[in-house]
């Protein structure tokens, strides 16, 4: 990989690790429904102009059905439920939850066909997903389980948009697709939004929290996306997930005070190693 790869992975790495901290602040004077609006909406104010400009946004819109489901398994649904969670679960247990991601997302690839089914890939699935079990059995209230499930649905959402993506979308501008995702799914969340306005003035630490989610983790960050898929190719691009959970148990622990447990370090461990082994290519073998 080239230099600007590395830079970019290594941003990238980075970036998608701070979500989680920024959307923890963020919730605790923002409505999930007023943020998932500012994070797409700002989004999209930066984004949609840029893709129109470069003749992305109408071979788009033009496969709106698709489009429309997209959003919402990898954006409206996930975003809401994701925010909604971390009102009440940490940002470290959030991030492992979600890291579980390419398990998913190989369970999908089998179902549809897509890969083959190998012993080393099951041996992974059942790694990665005994991680989870150990984080919940170990760092996870009793009160906060529910919450962990449907972070699970976080995950299965994000594993499937990409499928949906190369199934349906293929042949499309990316940020064509990112751009009008984001602007569909602002226009959807207005409403809500609207009628979840906070009563009291917003703290600065949550309007700098919010705007950084929408203006780095999402504009920037695509952007980045973007350049580093041109750069070393879509598959290779996938390792950053192994990445993001690092970032944010570290930011959790040292900036929020969140809670260290065995369950936590044994969790990281098993997930991150089993999405290694399940989504692995063998020699000569399928890709995804």
């Amino acid at each position: 990989m080239t230099r600007r790869g590395w830079l970019l992975f290594a941003a990238l790495g980075v970036i998608w690790g701070l979500p989680y901290f920024f959307i923890r602040i963020s919730v605790r004077q923002m409505s999930p429904a007023l943020l998932v609006l500012v994070r797409t909406g700002g989004g999209a104010l930066v984004l949609v102009p840029l893709a129109a400009a470069r003749g992305a946004i109408v071979p788009v819109l033009r496969r709106w059905r698709p489009l429309v489901i997209y959003t919402v398994i990898e954006i409206a649904v996930p975003w809401i439920i994701l925010f909604h969670a971390e009102k009440r679960v940490s940002s470290s247990v959030t991030a492992l939850v979600i890291a579980t991601v390419p398990l998913f997302a190989a369970v999908v690839a089998w179902v549809t066909g897509s890969e083959r089914v190998e012993r080393r890939r099951v041996a992974g699935l059942l790694l990665g997903f005994g991680g989870v079990a150990v984080l919940v059995g170990l760092d996870v209230g009793r009160s906060d389980l529910g919450d962990v499930v449907s972070l699970g649905v976080v995950s299965v959402g994000y594993a499937l948009g990409p499928w949906v993506l190369s199934r349906h979308l293929s042949g499309l501008p990316g940020l064509g697709v990112v751009a009008a995702s984001l602007a569909l799914c602002a226009l959807g969340y207005l409403p809500a939004a609207l009628l979840a306005l906070p009563r009291h003035p917003l703290s600065v630490s949550v309007v700098a929290s919010a705007a950084t989610l929408t203006v780095l983790c999402t504009v920037v960050a695509f952007l980045a996306f973007f350049a580093l898929v041109a750069e070393v190719g879509a598959m290779r691009t996938t390792v950053i997930t192994y990445v993001n959970p690092a970032v944010a148990l570290l930011l959790g622990v040292t900036a929020l005070g969140e809670h260290l447990g065995p369950g936590t370090v044994a969790g990281l461990a098993l997930i991150v190693g089993g999405s290694v082994l399940a989504t692995r290519r063998a020699a000569g073998g399928a890709g995804h």
